[in-house]
């Protein structure tokens, strides 16, 4: 299963659009989401697919993107998502509460921590979880998302143009 990590849209139609589509052509099948969504509008690129997400520190109206977000089939894990995808533990979180991120890598029990937040994409090892920031869609050097083979632990950057 691949699964496209998408982060900090901040209300972007068109990059969101551009990368679920390119994410969709490179076979990701799920598809997550790691908070400052934006608005109603982020989430109709992702009806009809698998897909989930957590709120970022600039989704403002929490209540009515829940709402919105469960009439298209969207999961909302609130502020930390936790996932079992093709046999892998994984943990879903903006970034923007740094004891939160340090007590999921501290209690060492997910495989993954994926979260943006800072707008820059990462890759590193923290014991035995792998911790991602796909980069963002908005206010980025260069807008970036991540596909990741959790079966081969593989991962890949995509450009977004």
């Amino acid at each position: 299963m691949l699964v496209g990590i998408l982060s900090d849209t901040h209300d972007r139609a068109d990059a969101m659009s551009a990368a679920v589509q390119l994410l969709q052509g490179r076979g990701a099948e799920f598809f997550i989401h790691c908070g400052d969504v934006g608005s109603e509008r982020m989430l109709d690129s992702l009806a009809g697919l698998h897909a989930a997400f957590v709120w970022g520190n600039n989704d403002w109206d929490r209540a009515g993107l829940e709402r919105y977000a469960q009439r298209l089939g969207i999961d909302c894990r609130g502020a930390l998502g936790e996932l079992q995808l093709a046999g892998k533990s994984i943990a879903v979180l903006h970034g923007d509460d740094a004891r939160l991120k340090d007590r999921i890598l501290s209690a060492q029990q997910h495989d993954y921590l994926l979260h943006g937040h800072t707008h820059l994409r990462h890759d590193e090892r923290v014991g035995r979880t792998r911790v991602i920031n796909p980069g963002a869609l908005h206010r980025a050097k260069e807008k970036t998302v991540a596909l990741l083979d959790p079966e081969r632990d593989r991962l890949e950057f995509l450009r977004v143009l």
